[in-house]
């Protein structure tokens, strides 16, 4: 990004920051993804137990990396060796003290959108674990909530179902066509949306706005 695009980033950024303190989240600008693990690792005790759900946002971070390097506790799904142990890894890392995911899309003025195919996530997210951090790069904020829906149905989730495909057959229309069809197939990844108006209780969630481009 050139420094105009990096520019504008953070003062969208800081609107966004304002909002989002208005609706009871703990909110944070990090310049770049190490800006965003140190935060997430002065934010963390190695007392608590902490997981994540599938997110390429914090694959990208390289936190799971850290944490595990350096020996905190953790609900690592990806070390299952069945996949009964990795379902039985997905619902207790549910009820972790911390629990690091991202979002498909957030308004500017700090609503969040969730879509899951399960639910584990968004179940983390609404009530599950302890606390939750949410890590979103600049190129997921959007005007409004109909546009951050819209950008879960129409990019996010068409991409994601193509990630997924590579690992399982699927059988949707976004992963013959790339568009949203608002199927009803059993394959469809789009089964819950959650919008986060307000963070209950207070601060319970922190959101990380980074000024890269993460995920999708």
């Amino acid at each position: 990004m050139n420094e105009y695009y990096l520019k504008r980033n953070e003062l969208l950024a800081s609107k966004l920051i304002n909002s989002l303190k208005k609706r009871n989240f703990k909110a944070y600008f990090c310049r770049n993804k190490h800006e965003a693990n140190e935060l997430i690792l002065k934010s963390v005790s190695k007392d608590e137990i902490i997981s994540w759900g599938g997110s390429i946002t914090i694959d990208e971070l390289g936190i799971k990396n850290i944490l595990k390097e350096n020996n905190y506790k953790l609900i690592d799904r990806d070390s299952a060796e069945t996949n009964k142990e990795k379902e039985d890894l997905i619902i207790k890392s549910i009820t972790s003290d911390v629990f690091l995911m991202s979002a498909n899309a957030v308004s500017e003025d700090g609503e969040i959108v969730n879509i899951d195919k399960k639910g584990n996530r968004i179940a983390a997210l609404c009530f599950g674990a302890e606390r939750v951090f949410i890590v979103i790069g600049v190129n997921k904020i959007v005007k409004s909530l109909n546009d951050a829906v819209s950008r879960a149905r129409n990019i996010a989730a068409p991409v994601n179902a193509q990630r997924i495909a590579d690992i399982i057959k699927m059988n949707t229309p976004c992963t013959s066509n790339g568009s949203c069809a608002d199927c009803k197939t059993e394959d469809s990844i789009c089964s819950n949306i959650l919008i986060t108006r307000l963070s209950c209780p207070k601060n319970r969630i922190t959101v990380i706005i980074v000024n890269e481009e993460l995920g999708f």
